[in-house]
């Protein structure tokens, strides 16, 4: 018996390429695109192996999670790292990375992440690749919950190592990524003796066997389902328009952030400047004494498929988090989550809110 998920020729070298060059028009990027059969998290690591070695030195900017964990394995491949770490609920200045530069003149890596989903903010890549080209140091951009959400240019911005994943606002499968790669990150990857080699983490092989050989033989055979997932919503942001696509993300975080202040019962956006906010999601703090997760979890029995999470580790507590990202950015997921949370405010004894007020305030800025 046929089925059409799972009798699936094996994709040829020729269709990978050709999903390759789609992803570098998604990017509008001249550079090398290599995508990778795994979580973005594979191209992450690959791209601080390679990129950091003992006797170089690394700002690593956190301003969320996965910032923590490229630092950890900066550290494990020896290099110096010095740790730029500002509050969740802001972003990092290109002031504050020229100053950290200053500082450190020896620093030759800087590792960022474009828009954190996990603390809802995002933070000024334009501005901070002028400081770090002039510099001279490589850049490394986590642009996993940036791409297809706002404006991701990485070789206008100088960004060397670029990568994203397809999970989020691109409506894509988790379990395929894609990294951007300079000329300058090349070279720094070949001349790096401990960059992996002949490992699953390693860039220069896909380079020397995949890149420099014509693309003509793959390395090893592509997960079939998640390329043609890949290619599927590459064919859909192509339909829709990339400008479009992010316009609709931004009207999403826009309409989330008002409907939440509107809404009221003390719930307040956790990230202080709309302009330092993600577009992919809206974090908001909830009042004092009210546990987060106890709300989300009320706000989802009616509807488990409301994209609402509480906030991780130590942040479960006092963080809500509004996941209108991907097929989720719409209007009626925004309004519909946030009257589930206003419920189950409510429910909990909390005061002052507004349901209506809410749902006027979405109306009015995300009109249509």
């Amino acid at each position: 018996m046929t089925h059409p998920l799972l009798d699936l020729a094996p994709l040829t070298a020729a269709h990978f390429a050709a999903i390759e060059r789609r992803v570098a028009a998604l990017l509008s990027t001249e550079q090398d695109v290599v995508i990778m059969q795994g979580e973005a998290l594979l191209p992450l690591e690959g791209c601080i192996r390679g990129g950091a070695r003992p006797g170089s030195a690394a700002l690593n900017v956190v301003t969320g999670p996965y910032g923590q964990t490229f630092g950890n394995w900066l550290r494990d491949c020896g290099a110096a790292v010095f740790d730029l770490t500002v509050p969740f609920h802001t972003a990092v200045s290109a002031e504050q990375i020229g100053q950290a530069l200053d500082e450190h003149p020896e620093i030759d890596f800087v590792s960022l992440v474009h828009a954190e989903a996990a603390t809802g903010n995002t933070n000024p890549v334009a501005e901070i690749g002028e400081v770090v080209r002039a510099h001279g140091a490589l850049f490394m951009l986590d642009a996993v919950a940036s791409v297809a959400a706002e404006p991701l240019l990485p070789d206008a911005w100088g960004v060397d190592l670029c990568v994203i994943g397809a999970q989020k606002a691109m409506s894509g499968p988790a379990g395929v990524s894609a990294v951007s790669v300079s000329t300058r990150a090349w070279e720094r990857i070949a001349a790096n003796p401990a960059a992996p080699r002949r490992s699953y983490l390693s860039l220069l092989d896909w380079k020397e066997r995949w890149i420099d050989g014509g693309r003509k033989a793959l390395l090893h055979a592509p997960a079939q389902l998640e390329m043609l997932a890949l290619e599927a919503c590459l064919e859909r942001i192509e339909a829709e328009g990339l400008a479009a696509v992010e316009a609709r993300h931004l009207a999403a975080a826009s309409a989330t952030r008002a409907g939440a202040v509107a809404l009221g019962g003390d719930l307040e956006p956790y990230v202080h400047a709309a302009r330092d906010a993600a577009p992919v999601a809206t974090t908001l703090r909830t009042p004092a004494g009210v546990d987060a997760s106890e709300i989300v979890a009320k706000a989802l029995v009616a509807d488990p498929s409301l994209p609402l999470i509480a906030g991780g580790g130590a942040l479960a507590k006092e963080m809500i988090r509004v996941n209108h990202y991907g097929v989720d950015a719409t209007r009626g997921v925004v309004q519909s989550s946030l009257a589930a949370l206003g419920a189950a405010l409510s429910e909990s004894g909390v005061r002052g809110v507004d349901t209506e007020a809410a749902r006027k305030a979405v109306a009015e800025t995300w009109p249509g």
